[in-house]
């Protein structure tokens, strides 16, 4: 199998394109961002129509890190929030999205495509957060896409942290997709004053979603009839993930967001939140990671 690594620049964002076959990933240095996933003609890793490509800027889509924290600062738990001192701002999904990540290594191997990025900022310069951590991403592309984020903690005294690999999925119809392996396990409806439920049966899409899931399985799989597949994920390192989809009325406020966008993704964010949050002693690392692949139904 032919793979092909090249370096490109989308307006203002330094890129990097990976062709394996058929197969098309894209990143962007800035956030060490998977911008875009396809296997063939197929999107698996969904990218925003209207996705501007500015630096200091998330883009809509593809799989955005957040860390050291998840959403709002103050809804992680004490010791996530011990973290964040002084009067710097605390901004939502942690402070690693917009920052330019450095390309560490780049290889093709066995058929398959590797990028190794780093986040030097971690090593005690991010403003309100001067602890000392190694961070990087590697990905790997072969007949699945595998995304890895390494937090090895260099400090004297432990680190807390949440994360999660912000995931949004390219769907043929919103409201005939499903989602298995989440049956009988806990969540949190943040839509509903964070009261904590349990699943039902495969989770079904049917207006503005926000869930935090945890105790999860290491195997997921997102059921798309309208384009006859079954996405899976596989992961390690996580017990939790956040599953998102803004629906009607929230579409219309997002940035980069076609109105009617919301059909066309779902959210599934492989994450260490809320209880599942990582204590890493002194010299301690781990590694968050997800396996993406897809095949007919």
């Amino acid at each position: 199998m032919s793979v092909d690594i090249q370096r490109i620049v989308m307006d203002q964002l330094a890129c990097w394109r990976i062709r394996r076959g058929d197969d098309e990933l894209l990143i962007a240095e800035q956030g060490a961002q998977v911008l875009s996933y396809r296997q063939g003609d197929m999107p698996v890793i969904w990218l925003s129509e209207d996705a501007a490509f500015t630096r200091g800027q998330s883009v809509r889509g593809g799989v955005p890190i957040c860390w050291p924290w998840f959403g709002d600062l103050s809804r992680n738990p004490d010791e996530v929030q011990a973290m964040h001192q002084g009067e710097a701002e605390a901004p939502f999904h942690g402070l690693v999205r917009g920052l330019d990540w450095q390309l560490e290594q780049q290889r093709c191997e066995d058929g398959a495509g590797i990028l190794i990025f780093a986040c030097p900022q971690a090593l005690g310069e991010l403003p309100g957060w001067p602890h000392h951590v190694d961070l990087k991403l590697q990905i790997r592309l072969d007949e699945r896409l595998h995304i890895s984020l390494t937090s090895h903690n260099l400090s004297d005294r432990p680190v807390a942290i949440s994360q999660a690999l912000h995931s949004y999925f390219a769907v043929g119809d919103i409201q005939q997709v499903s989602v298995q392996g989440l049956d009988g396990r806990r969540y949190i409806e943040t839509l509903e004053d964070w009261q904590q439920r349990q699943q039902q049966g495969d989770l079904k899409i049917n207006g503005e979603t926000d869930r935090i899931y945890l105790d999860l399985p290491p195997v997921l799989h997102l059921l798309d009839p309208t384009w006859k597949r079954r996405i899976s994920l596989e992961t390690s390192g996580s017990n939790s993930a956040i599953l998102w989809n803004p629906w009607i009325d929230k579409a219309q406020r997002l940035s980069q967001f076609a109105d009617d966008a919301w059909q066309r993704m779902l959210c599934i964010e492989t994450a260490n939140v809320m209880d599942d949050r990582i204590l890493l002693d002194a010299g301690a690392s781990h590694t968050l990671a997800v396996s993406i692949g897809s095949e007919p139904l």
